[in-house]
């Protein structure tokens, strides 16, 4: 028996060295670069493992199953956006970036072998139904997710419309898991909404960055523009999840002149070593008309307010930083997420893909994203008493990325920001606020869900009256 398991070990060490070979070889084509040694000691344990669960495990398990296990917890354990994407996952991955698919709603992560969700997506069951940024989710159905891959969890709430789905939630500040039945639909994100929020005073909100984001940013711009003269406009990122790096390549350049430096990527190999300027060729993809010929021209100069928050990650920490660092903007609100690299999907035979962390992303002026987001050129909280719901970041995940740059804020805490002279007095009858001497979490737990762009958006009747400040500084000095 014990012969045949060590004959079998060296077989299973061939054939790992010999896809590794294959892979290396795949990933280096073109690029004359000598192939690395393969870690034989590791293989072979690697070859043991493996044997020593198929002849003595309680159960059968098949070749497959194993494989498809050691693979994904490779990827699991590099950071927390590595992932190893089944067919399916892979399938619903692509059509996620379409703006369509059957499912709850949520932006999740991993930590200490749960879900955690990074974000709820507006207008979605798990919105509606009140899911927080930072809940943990422990079980799905009677399923407890301890030890679940993120994409076996993804794949078990995603699912037919109209089904429903029991999870299990651990919220901080709550003794007692927090239970909620949920029913999935199409959830069908609409990636840009816009309105006139004043007489003058434009607003678009960009929710989540999808192949036609840019165009449908631009259509908006148009119809804002049409409703009258523009004096200011508000870009909100908040809470918005990022997504396709060609969507926030294009939304900047509607604001940007051409041929900007928009954002760059460095990482270890020439391919994630590139510069993304305000041009075509960086933001169109699979498209021969350029969309961004129809931007009207005030939208170049007309004075800008970016909003952004601990949900806006990724993409829209792209647009924020390029628009902040070529000062075409003044960026409010409260620190971004911080996931500031780059993930390159890399498909694999039998239709699945690795999902592979390649590069960071740097503003303009060089600043890393990663792990430090966004810092607000003027901070300002969610409420006018100072106070905003407690936010999951890059930084407090599990096994996250270095900065690569720059020191890493506290976790869990935004960098001080010393706010604005213009910014407008928060009134003087804060001292009567009923919920003054409240802790931050406790006030903040006792009040409705915020709606973004509601009537009591405090921070974009703050993003509203400094435009009309900037206005009225810029009339003066004509």
């Amino acid at each position: 028996m014990r012969s045949k398991l060590q004959q079998a070990g060296l077989v299973f060490t061939g054939l790992c060295a010999g896809v590794l070979i294959s892979l290396n070889f795949s990933a280096n084509a073109d690029k004359n670069s000598a192939l690395a040694p393969l870690p034989v000691e590791e293989l072979r344990n690697l070859a043991d493992v493996f044997n020593a669960i198929k002849q003595g495990y309680v159960e059968p398990v098949e070749d497959k199953k194993l494989i498809t296990h050691a693979i994904s917890g490779m990827l699991s354990n590099l950071d927390p956006h590595s992932a190893y994407l089944d067919a399916e996952a892979f399938k619903e991955l692509q059509v996620g970036t379409q703006g369509e698919f059957g499912g709850l709603g949520i932006e999740v992560g991993s930590e200490d072998g749960y879900v955690k969700v990074i974000s709820p997506i507006e207008d979605t069951p798990a919105f509606r139904a009140g899911i927080k940024a930072g809940d943990l989710i422990i079980k799905l159905d009677d399923v407890s997710v301890k030890g679940m891959s993120l994409n076996d969890a993804v794949k078990k709430m995603r699912g037919k419309p109209k089904t429903s789905i029991v999870l299990t939630i651990a919220r901080k500040g709550e003794t007692k898991p927090i239970t909620v039945t949920l029913v999935r639909e199409v959830i069908k994100v609409q990636s840009v909404k816009s309105k006139i929020v004043e007489p003058g005073y434009g607003y678009v909100r960009v929710v989540q960055f999808q192949e036609q984001t840019a165009a449908s940013l631009v259509q908006h711009l148009e119809k804002i523009v049409k409703q009258g003269d523009l004096k200011g406009l508000v870009l909100d990122l908040r809470n918005d999840p990022g997504g396709l790096l060609h969507g926030a390549v294009g939304v900047s350049a509607a604001f940007l002149p051409p041929k900007a430096l928009v954002v760059s990527t460095d990482g270890r190999t020439e391919d994630a070593k590139r510069k993304y300027l305000a041009v075509p060729e960086d933001y169109l993809r699979g498209v021969r008309d350029d969309y961004m010929r129809n931007v009207p021209a005030s939208i170049k100069t007309v004075p800008m307010v970016v909003l952004v928050n601990g949900g806006s990650a990724s993409a829209s920490e792209i647009v924020a930083g390029a628009l902040q660092d070529h000062k075409r903007a003044v960026v409010m609100g409260t620190q971004s997420f911080g996931k500031g690299s780059v993930q390159t999907i890399i498909p694999l035979n039998s239709n699945s893909a690795i999902k592979l962390t390649t590069a960071r992303y740097f503003t303009p002026n060089g600043r890393s994203i990663q792990a430090k987001g966004i810092v607000p050129d003027i901070l300002v909280e969610e409420t006018p008493n100072g106070a905003s719901r407690e936010r999951l970041r890059e930084a407090d995940l599990e096994r996250h990325l270095s900065n690569g740059k720059e020191p890493e804020a506290p976790r869990g805490d935004a960098a001080p920001v010393a706010p604005r002279k213009d910014v407008p007095p928060k009134g003087k009858d804060r001292e009567k606020d009923k919920d003054k001497d409240k802790p931050k979490d406790e006030a903040d737990e006792s009040k409705p869900p915020f709606e973004i762009a509601g009537k009591d958006d405090y921070q974009l009747a703050q993003a509203v009256n400094l435009l009309k400040g900037l206005q009225i500084l810029q009339n003066s000095g004509k």
